[in-house]
């Protein structure tokens, strides 16, 4: 760790005394709530098991019920009502327990029986947060980094490893992919899907590749949208704030046979520049266009196809860097304004031989472009993937499936940045076979899989894992998994050109130039993990996960050659760095998620996510920059308090508190420090008719603004993160 910031070196004695600080806060809250009578009775919902740790193993009853709840829903008519503020709060932890989870491996588990650490961002939690963006979303997650950097732009990792290109994490739509190649990870500013649609979002911390593949490493966020059938009628939304300063929904959803259900939308937001690091104005106000569609039919009694797509423009702007000529001693800022665009189409067809066997085909196109003034993109993307389950006995449940990806692009360039060659067409062939075995029935099952994947950069790379599972009773289930991940290598990686600026060479003028390696390594990781997930009450649950990561060839940035050359002019020399693989070490941490329903009208819900990095350059490495980076990104002790009360059954307020740590050796030059600060955001609800509410939300309320992160790459510059506050009216008709 960094010797320049004592107060984030994670002691052991902190590490033990938060925990119990934290039980002990719920513990004394369920008690108090056990001492009070109950206003209301709490109603067990229909089809709800009555167990919350059961083994998850899917049966025909399970199946059964799972058809009449879609038969049912198939039969309503007009719109779906908007859930009561205090339908959760009235359904038992248990049930809650119970919910089905597919991320963890790619099939129907409940999620209390699931051998991963993993989190569920609820409809109904998206909706009390009071949050307009996917990423502010996921900062309720306990192992996840959230960093917003400018208006626009976020740096998001899970278990260390944060920066603005994050690219150890895995994130998906509906199955489809939203990783790009350019810097294998995610534009976070494109995943503008309307909020209201999302059914859940499933967060897996820690390696998926044996499921997912390579670039799954340190985790796996998976985006499910609803059904079309769940959203019939129409919808209107509309709003706007200091920053968020217009932004609206509108939607309908019908039929066109009694077998296929359809939705159509349209969305547009338009948020106000954040400060600059001196006050001033940050340039980076941006606006959004996108409509979209989503159709489901039952085309036999074993056959479901849903199709959906959607188009989006939009601009934003930030406070760049250019590198003005050859001469130049270093960077220049600049106001950029960046034009987006892309159009996306994804089919999925489910076929079901019978009880005990179902297959997936599915099938996306993309094409995007990003009008970066000194790079622009454009890129054509083609996803085909297919998986079959089968369950060959009692003891067996296996998953197989391979895939295919294929991309195209083209990059501009400029004297700053450009790409070598500017264009290049990529592709991907994977498959993969998993096994959960039934050990002791009811009670121990080991999960056994491997992922085999050809890329062009490395060739083929092998990711197996094994995950044990034991429900000791119904209340009580303790898990371990060992895997292997990958980090593959991207655009960015092997074909980068970035010229830095000039010094005084021994020859006369020299520029700095960074330079992609194209015999880039794999970033590896091996990943032990184990994990405790309880009900210790009716009203308290517990899910506890520990983790020890092992990396090696984690990217360095290196001296390289140097050479000369007459253009651009003047004539000059150039001394390169170059990305290789030098950098190993360990990280390992905990994480912890509690949920107390403390009384019939009030739960909270309690995170907390210890972490040390401990990172190491090789004997032959040169790189002064990467480990105090790595270690200095780390947030060693984050802390999260939700709360939401039903204070009638028309008004709800809500309550959210963050604890982020400081942040050293930031920035492109390690030089930057970033204070700790505390996030609080709130909001109130009124439910003023059947399907109409009003709700006010407050965010980062506690100063006018303040600084999230400075990114290692430092290409743009860092906004202020402002007070806001803005007032929304949701109509269903």
């Amino acid at each position: 760790m960094s010797t320049n910031k004592p107060m984030a070196v994670l002691s052991p004695y902190r590490s033990v005394a938060g925990f119990w600080f934290l039980l002990g806060l719920l513990f004394s809250t369920q008690a108090w709530a056990q001492t009070r009578p109950e206003t209301q009775t709490s109603q067990p919902q229909q089809g709800s098991a009555p167990q919350a740790i059961s083994d998850p193993q899917q049966t025909s009853g399970q199946q059964q019920v799972s058809q009449a709840k879609q038969a049912s829903q198939d039969q309503q008519p007009g719109p779906a009502p908007e859930p009561p503020h205090g339908d959760l709060t009235q359904v038992s932890i248990e049930n809650l327990m119970n919910m089905e989870v597919t991320s963890a491996s790619k099939k129907e588990q409940k999620l209390s029986s699931v051998a991963a650490a993993i989190f569920v961002i609820t409809q109904e939690d998206i909706r009390r947060s009071g949050d307009t963006s996917i990423p502010d979303l996921l900062r309720m997650v306990p192992g996840l980094d959230v960093a917003q950097i400018n208006g626009s732009t976020w740096a998001i990792g899970a278990r260390g490893f944060n920066q603005q290109f994050s690219n150890k994490l895995l994130v998906m739509i509906d199955g489809r992919i939203v990783y790009t190649p350019y810097f294998a990870g995610v534009y976070w500013d494109t995943l503008d899907v309307p909020l209201e649609d999302i059914e859940r979002i499933e967060v897996i911390r820690g390696p998926g590749g044996t499921i997912w593949g390579a670039n799954a490493v340190n985790g796996v966020i998976s985006i499910f949208t609803k059904k079309a059938n769940e959203t019939q009628g129409g919808l209107l939304t509309g709003g706007g704030g200091n920053v968020n300063q217009a932004f609206g929904t509108m939607q309908y959803g019908g039929k066109l046979k009694d077998e296929t259900a359809y939705r159509i939308y349209g969305k547009y937001f338009d948020e106000a520049e954040m400060p600059g690091l001196n006050g001033q104005n940050g340039g980076d106000g941006w606006h959004m266009l996108r409509s979209g569609f989503r159709t489901d039919s039952t085309l036999s009694p074993k056959d479901k196809l849903t199709v959906e797509g959607d188009l989006y423009i939009g601009r934003e702007g930030e406070q760049g860097f250019v590198l003005p000529g050859v001469t130049a001693p270093g960077f220049a800022a600049v106001n950029e304004e960046i034009d987006l665009g892309a159009g996306s189409i994804e089919s999925v067809w489910n076929h079901s031989y019978s009880e005990k066997s179902d297959s997936t085909l599915q099938v996306s196109f993309n094409r995007s472009r990003r009008d970066d003034p000194l790079e622009p993109e454009t890129r054509d993307t083609v996803d085909l993937d297919y998986q079959h389950r089968v369950a060959l006995s009692k003891r067996h449940d296996i998953v197989w499936g391979a895939g295919y990806d294929f991309t195209t692009d083209h990059i501009g360039g400029s004297l700053t940045v450009s790409f070598n060659p500017p264009s290049r067409t990529l592709q991907v062939f994977n498959g993969f076979l998993q096994d959960e075995i039934a050990v002791v029935s009811d009670r121990l099952y080991l999960t056994i899989g491997t992922k085999v994947e050809h890329n062009d950069y490395t060739g083929f790379a092998v990711m197996p894992s094994a995950r044990a599972r034991w429900s000791i009773s119904d209340r009580h289930m303790v898990w371990a998994a060992v895997s292997r991940a990958l980090r593959t290598p991207s655009r960015n990686d092997t074909n980068l050109v970035l010229n830095i600026g000039e010094f005084p060479g021994p020859h006369g003028p020299t520029l700095l130039r960074l330079l992609g390696n194209p015999d880039f390594q794999d970033e590896q990781l091996i990943a032990y993990e184990a994990g405790y997930r309880t009900m210790l009450s009716k009203r308290l649950s517990i899910d506890i996960a520990t983790y020890f990561n092992q990396w090696r060839h984690v990217q360095s940035t290196e001296p390289g050659a140097s050479f000369f050359e007459t253009a651009p002019a003047p004539a000059h020399e150039v001394q390169t760095l170059v990305y290789e693989n030098l950098v190993h070490g360990e990280n390992h941490g905990f994480e912890i998620a509690a949920n107390l329903k403390a009384t019939d009208r009030w739960s909270l819900s309690l995170g907390y996510a210890p972490e040390e990095t401990h990172m190491h350059t090789a004997p032959t490495s040169a790189d002064t920059q990467t480990v105090p980076f790595l270690q200095g990104a780390t947030q060693n002790w984050p802390i999260q308090l939700r709360s939401h009360v039903d204070l009638s059954s028309r008004l709800a307020w809500d309550l959210s508190a963050y604890f982020v740590d400081a942040l050293d050796n930031q920035g492109p030059a390690g030089n930057v420090s970033v204070p700790s600060y505390t996030r609080l955001d709130t909001g109130l609800t009124w439910k003023l008719a059947e399907r109409l509410s009003l709700s006010m939300a407050g965010q980062n309320l506690l100063k006018d603004h303040h600084l999230e992160f400075e990114d290692v790459d430092g290409s743009m510059q860092s906004g202020q993160i402002k007070r806001s506050a803005y007032v929304k009216f949701t109509w269903q008709f």
